[in-house]
């Protein structure tokens, strides 16, 4: 199994490839159970959303996700999580992923999310 542990690790949006809905208000909050990942997320422009992922043996996350955002849109797709250990011992995943379903559906892209301590979540 792999050295990666996600459980009850929440993370913020670092980096997308342009203006969509991940931005820094939005926060991830993972769950695992062995290599059953769930989570939660929501912030910015996004009402609600959710997410399962399988772990893979070097950490990766093998992801569908979905989405409601404030416009009333749904919006679904999958991507590959490729996790990295920060100096400071926190998380950042760099993603690969399509949209599967909604107003972009077909468009893929990158982004980052990077894990927040507790602390953080209090500013």
């Amino acid at each position: 199994m792999s050295e990666f542990n996600y459980d009850n690790r929440r993370f913020v949006g670092v980096e997308n490839y342009d203006d969509g809905d991940l931005t820094s208000d939005v926060v991830f909050h993972y769950h695992q159970k062995g290599t059953e990942i769930r989570g939660t997320f929501n912030g910015g422009r996004i009402d609600q959303g959710k997410l399962v992922a399988e772990l893979l043996p070097d950490g990766r996350l093998d992801m569908i996700w979905q989405y409601l955002n404030i416009d009333g849109e749904f919006v679904s797709g999958c991507c590959m999580s490729t996790p990295k250990l920060l100096p400071d011992g926190r998380y950042r995943l760099e993603e690969d992923w399509i949209i599967t379903g909604g107003p972009n559906q077909g468009q893929t892209g990158t982004s980052a999310i990077e894990e927040i301590r507790d602390e953080e979540t209090q500013k």
